[in-house]
Order: C-alpha cells, then sequence, then structure tokens
C-alpha cells in the first residue's frame, strides 16, 4: 500500500492544510465537500504537493514534521524546491 503526505491550499482561505492518506483523489473530495472542521468551510482546495511513502508511519512522521514548522514561508520554500 502506497501512503501520501499532500499539501493543501485555498485561495480563499489562503492556507495551508497539511495531511496524509492512502487515497489521494477521495481525500482531496472530502476535503472540498461542505463539512465540519478546517477545511470544510470552503471548496476550493488544491494539491500544491505531495510526497509518497511505502510505510505507514514513515507518513505520519513526515505530516508531523511538516506541521511542526507552523511556518508559511518555511512551506512554500518545500513547494518551491519540489518543483
Amino acid at each position: 500500500m502506497v501512503f501520501f503526505v499532500y499539501i493543501l491550499f485555498s485561495y480563499s482561505k489562503d492556507k495551508f492544510y497539511i495531511g496524509f492518506t492512502s487515497n489521494m483523489e477521495e481525500r482531496i473530495i472530502r476535503h472540498n465537500q461542505k463539512s465540519k472542521g478546517f477545511t470544510g468551510n470552503n471548496n476550493d482546495w488544491k494539491i500544491v504537493y505531495s510526497e509518497t511513502f511505502s510505510e505507514k508511519s514513515e507518513a505520519i512522521e513526515r505530516e508531523k514534521q511538516i506541521k511542526s514548522w507552523k511556518s508559511k514561508i518555511k512551506i512554500q520554500e518545500l513547494i518551491k524546491n519540489k518543483e
């Protein structure tokens, strides 16, 4: 099974969202549906970055690492350097 760490961006919120999943397409659809939670108020979330992992534990650790930065600038640098 493959796992993804991903970063979404909402232009209307001007915010990033970091998460992990084993099914990227389904997860993005769910993020863009009106629901409770951080991403639920908007439906303009776009994938701007992703990494692939073969182990769930690796994906969880990477997600935690990126979230721990708490820096929009550092996240933007990560996205820019991946291109």
